[in-house]
C-alpha cells in the first residue's frame, strides 16, 4: 500500500465530493430566497447527481483506454466553478445549467482517481475505504461551509466556496516535483485497454458481466435512497419539524458524517470477516434505520435515525467499488464509472419524482414510498458473489474464506 499517494487522492477526494455536498446544501436557501418548489429543488438534484452520472462512464472508458491523470484536477476545478456560478446565477435555468457543469466536473474526477486509489491501495478493502472516506469528508464539510458562506454573505459571496479547489490545484501542480525529488515512484494504475494488449500473454480472468449487472441493479437502489434522503432530510426538519435552517444543515452534515465513520469501519470489517460481510449488515441496518426518518416524531429521532441509516448505507460502500472492478478485472475504469456513474444516475432520474410526492402528499409520504423501493436492493445485495482479485501471477485467487476452509478439508 502507497500510503502517501493513498492520502493525497483522499484529499482530492474530499475536495471533489465538497462540491458534491455542497449542492444539495445550497437547495434551502433557493427555496428560501429563490421561493423554488420541492420539484424544482429536486430537478436541481438531478441536474448534480443524474447528469454527473450518465457522463461517468464515458469518462470511466476514456480513463481505461489511456490513463489521463489531468482529468482529477480537471474535474474538481469545474465542480467548483459550477457551484460557484450556480450560487451567483440569476434565474432558474442559468442555475440548473450550472450545477449540472458542477455535475460533469464531479464525474470527471471519479473513474480515473478511483483506479489510482486501487492502483496505490491493492486489494485491501481498508485502502479503498481511506479513499472513499476522503468523498464522505468532503460531503460532511460541505453543508456547515455552504451555510457559514452563504448564510452570512449571501449568494453574492459564493466565490468563496472555490477557496478548497485553488488550494488543491496549487498541491496537485506541486505533487509531481516533490514526488520526482523525493524519489518515489507513482502506483501502476490497474489493467487498462492499452496494458491489455501488452500483457496478452499473461492468463486473465474474464470480465463477469452477469455478477456486475446484479450489482449495477443492487447499487441503483442504493443510491435512490441516498440521493432523496441527501436532498430531501434538511427540508424536512425545517417543514415537518419545525426547525431552523442551521438545524437543517446540523442533520445533513450529521448524515455525511455518520457515513465517513461507516465507510471506514465497512473497509475495516471487508478486510476482517470479508467485505460480503459488509455489505449484507449495511443493507440489513439501512432498512429500519429510513424507517425511523419517515416516522421521527422528533428532532432527535431524526437526527439519531439519519446518523444510523448514513452510517450503515457507507458499510458497503468500499466493497461495492471494489466488488465492481473485480467484477470487470479487464476494466476498471468503467467498471468504476458504471457503478459510481450511471447506476448512480437513477437517484437523480427518481429525485423529481419524490420531489413531486412531497409537494403533493407530504415528506413524510415521500419517505414511506422510498422505503418500499429500497426493499428491492436489501434482499439483492444478499445473494450478491463475491470475487477477489487476481494474485501477482495473474491466476485468479480463491473468492472466499469460507471456500478455502471447505476446499482444504
Amino acid at each position: 500500500m502507497k500510503k502517501g499517494q493513498l492520502g493525497f487522492l483522499a484529499g482530492t477526494h474530499a475536495v471533489n465530493d465538497l462540491y458534491q455536498g455542497a449542492i444539495p446544501a445550497m437547495l434551502p436557501f433557493l427555496m428560501s430566497e429563490r421561493h423554488y418548489s420541492y420539484a424544482a429543488v429536486s430537478g436541481l438534484a438531478f441536474a448534480a447527481s443524474g447528469v454527473s452520472s450518465l457522463f461517468q462512464p464515458l469518462f470511466g472508458i476514456l480513463s481505461d483506454r489511456k490513463p489521463r491523470t489531468w482529468l482529477v484536477p480537471a474535474g474538481f476545478i469545474t465542480a467548483a466553478l459550477g457551484v460557484v456560478a450556480a450560487g451567483l446565477s440569476g434565474n432558474y435555468t442559468a442555475t440548473w445549467l450550472c450545477i449540472a457543469l458542477a455535475g460533469i466536473g464531479i464525474a470527471a474526477y471519479h473513474p480515473p482517481a478511483t483506479s489510482q486509489a486501487r492502483a496505490a491501495g491493492g486489494s485491501s478493502q481498508k485502502a479503498m475505504s481511506i479513499f472513499s472516506v476522503g468523498g464522505t469528508v468532503g460531503g460532511s464539510i460541505a453543508p456547515s461551509l455552504v451555510t457559514l458562506v452563504i448564510g452570512s454573505a449571501g449568494f453574492n459571496g459564493s466565490y468563496l466556496l472555490a477557496t478548497p479547489a485553488l488550494v488543491m490545484l496549487f498541491l496537485w501542480a506541486l505533487k509531481g516535483p516533490w514526488m520526482h525529488w523525493r524519489g518515489y515512484v507513482e502506483a501502476t494504475p490497474l489493467v487498462t485497454g492499452a496494458s491489455a494488449e501488452s500483457a496478452a500473454d499473461k492468463p486473465r480472468r474474464s470480465d463477469d458481466w452477469r455478477a456486475f449487472a446484479r450489482l449495477v441493479v443492487v447499487i441503483i437502489g442504493w443510491s435512490i435512497p441516498f440521493v432523496t434522503v441527501t436532498s430531501l432530510v434538511s427540508l424536512h426538519a425545517q417543514r415537518d419539524l419545525g426547525q431552523s435552517t442551521a438545524a437543517g444543515a446540523a442533520a445533513l452534515t450529521s448524515y455525511t458524517a455518520a457515513g465517513a465513520v461507516g465507510t471506514l469501519l465497512g473497509g475495516w470489517v471487508g478486510d476482517r470477516y470479508g467485505r460480503m460481510t459488509s455489505v449484507r449488515i449495511g443493507y440489513l441496518l439501512a432498512l429500519p434505520a429510513l424507517v425511523g426518518i419517515a416516522w421521527a416524531p422528533t428532532f432527535p429521532v431524526l437526527v439519531a435515525s439519519t446518523v444510523l441509516f448514513g452510517a450503515a448505507m457507507f458499510l458497503p460502500f468500499a466493497a461495492q467499488v471494489t466488488l465492481a472492478q473485480d467484477y470487470l478485472p479487464n476494466r476498471p475504469g468503467t467498471a468504476s464509472g458504471l457503478t459510481l456513474g450511471l447506476a448512480m444516475a437513477a437517484g437523480g432520474l427518481c429525485s423529481p419524482a419524490f420531489g413531486w410526492l412531497a409537494d403533493s402528499s407530504g415528506l413524510r409520504a415521500a419517505f414511506y414510498a422510498l422505503l418500499l423501493v429500497f426493499i428491492i436492493p436489501v434482499v439483492m445485495a444478499m445473494r450478491l458473489p463475491d470475487h477477489v482479485p487476481d494474485s501477482p501471477d495473474g491466476q485468479s485467487t480463491e473468492p472466499l474464506k469460507a471456500e478455502n476452509a471447505e476446499s482444504a478439508q
